[in-house]
């Protein structure tokens, strides 16, 4: 076992006495090590009912014959820190997260992991560390919330807050209706209700076969979470005794799974990040084209909240997971049977599973002529944008309107309040791109406020910075080249015609080269915006979002 390098022999009799230290028995010392890698905070939602899990998973551990070790892990609220500078320490905690559980578990010679997430950078944070330490790892995601309810309507997070404001501002709701939906908004412990980047990425855990099956799915503050959980840690030891390794279940055929079930169920823009950054750390050769390669084999079959009234909870009861891979597994050619950390392949799993067709469609009956997601490419964007299609209403599918150019968030929110936002208008907002920004923020308020105003249909944002998973409306992100490094968003002007062409994936600037040229002599080089600290050195380092962002 790995762990025998700090516990065998005569040499590490100075580092038995420190494990005997910690309450390690001597019935204990020869049994595998099993980190468990925590993401508890109590600020965070989807992790405030991690303690449960933890002492779950620990139990699972010992009975399986192990040893547990519980450490934690920073945890960013995307919520919490969405619409001020916190948002630009989101992204580039999925990097010191992952760099956490690898010091952890190389430096402690550890035999196995639990990795414990559930929100939005965390999930892809532990798949990465599980990959590039390549040993024998399983993800718990500590599921979903339960919707709220006021005034006998179902709340949710994004709908009934971030939406809400815009219509506070529209006059549609008073101040007492306001503060009454947010405090219905997220009555329970868990991520946020909807398919937003939380839930999508565990969603994508699942398929990928990194977590047990229904542990996507499976509400928060269900018993059937602390099963898994158990199960979980149960099965931790189990890898390890069978040495099955991240990186025999994250293959290039796994991921492309990963890609279909994404576009089957149009979930959060941000998995292109974080798909591309999991393969690179495990040298998985997956490119942005690859995405589009697939975009053609799949379209939208299940339709969830931010877009639809159903949450992460009626899709649990609706079949979750394991009911959208046997629709897939049994009707798309280009789906491969692949073996996750249960050692069993995904057709047999899944092969008696029930599910609600209303819910989880046939691939031969669709919800949209469109895969969820797409990639765009165009002279604003020569190297790739994402749009989530599932959030655009189907007469929106070609757009062309006139720019009105911001670079920041903050000023776009200002136009925004002010009515300066009209119908067939294109809001551009550059400069928030992973170098630019620094940390690529999220343009949720923006976005929300758009839809609030009811010009979700009637007007466009794109921006070389990213959405969150609850974003809806014809909006186009992660541009590349992004502004901070030249790329030609840098040089729309306002006033400028932008086209946005769906069904052919296509977005340009109507301004001829040559003017594009003559514009681009004229830019000022860019300069960092932080200076000093974890955001400077992220600044330096980091790739465009087409690689995934990573360092």
């Amino acid at each position: 076992m790995r762990s025998d390098a700090i516990k065998k022999g005569i040499a590490r009799a100075p580092h038995r006495a420190l494990l005997y230290s910690t309450g390690v028995s001597k019935k204990n010392i020869d049994k595998p090590f099993i980190g468990i890698a925590s993401s508890f905070t109590d600020i965070v939602p989807g992790h405030t009912g991690m303690r449960d899990l933890e002492r779950q998973i620990e139990k699972g551990i010992q009975s399986a014959g192990g040893q547990a070790f519980i450490f934690g892990t920073p945890a960013v609220c995307d919520g919490l820190a969405m619409g001020h500078k916190g948002m630009r320490y989101s992204l580039p905690s999925r990097d010191l997260i992952a760099d956490c559980v690898e010091t952890m578990a190389e430096a402690h010679q550890l035999d196995g992991l639990v990795l414990l997430s559930n929100c939005d950078k965390i999930t892809p944070a532990m798949l990465i560390a599980a990959v590039r330490l390549n040993i024998p790892a399983i993800i718990v995601t500590a599921g979903p919330m339960l919707a709220g309810e006021c005034n006998c309507e179902k709340t949710s997070f994004i709908k009934s807050t971030f939406e809400a404001i815009g219509k506070y501002r529209n006059n549609e709701i008073t101040d007492e209706q306001l503060h009454e939906l947010e405090e219905n908004a997220c009555p329970t412990a868990g991520s946020c209700q909807g398919l937003y980047t939380a839930n999508t990425m565990a969603c994508l855990t699942e398929v990928l076969g990194m977590s047990l099956p229904e542990c996507a799915t499976a509400p928060a503050v269900s018993s059937l979470k602390k099963r898994i959980a158990f199960d979980s840690g149960y099965r931790a030891v189990e890898l390890v005794k069978e040495q099955l390794l991240p990186l025999d279940i994250i293959t290039k055929d796994s991921l492309r799974n990963a890609i279909l079930c994404d576009y089957a169920l149009g979930g959060s823009t941000n998995s292109f990040l974080h798909l591309l950054a999991i393969a690179h750390a495990g040298g998985i050769d997956l490119k942005l084209s690859d995405f589009e390669d697939l975009t053609s084999k799949i379209k939208q079959i299940v339709k969830l909240d931010p877009t639809a009234l159903p949450n992460m909870v009626d899709f649990h009861n609706a079949g979750g997971i394991k009911g959208l891979l046997r629709v897939l597994a049994e009707n798309v050619e280009d789906f491969t049977d692949t073996t996750g950390v249960t050692g069993i392949n995904i057709k047999e799993i899944v092969k008696n599973t029930a599910y609600k067709p209303e819910l989880i469609h046939n691939p031969s009956n669709p919800i949209t002529t469109q895969p969820g997601l797409g990639v765009l490419y165009g002279n604003i964007a020569q190297e790739g944008c994402v749009i989530k299609i599932s959030g655009v209403d189907e007469s929106c599918y070609y757009f062309e309107g006139s720019a009105k150019v911001f670079d920041s968030e903050e000023a776009s929110m200002q136009a925004l309040e002010n009515d300066e936002i009209k119908e067939g208008d294109v809001i551009v907002i550059r400069y928030e791109g992973p170098k630019g920004s620094p940390g690529m923020r999220e343009m949720l308020a923006p976005t929300s406020l758009l839809v609030g105003k009811g010009l979700g249909t009637k007007a466009a944002l794109i921006t070389d910075g990213r959405f969150s998973g609850g974003t809806r409306g014809i909006c186009v992100g992660h541009i590349c080249p992004e502004a901070a490094s030249g790329g030609n968003i840098a040089l729309i002007e306002n006033g400028d015609k932008v086209v946005i062409d769906i069904p052919n994936r296509k977005i340009n600037l109507l301004v001829s080269d040559e003017v594009l040229e003559e514009r681009r002599k004229k830019l000022k080089p860019f300069e960092l915006k932080v200076k000093t600290g974890y955001l400077a050195k992220y600044a330096r380092c980091v790739q465009d979002a087409s690689h995934g962002a990573i360092i």
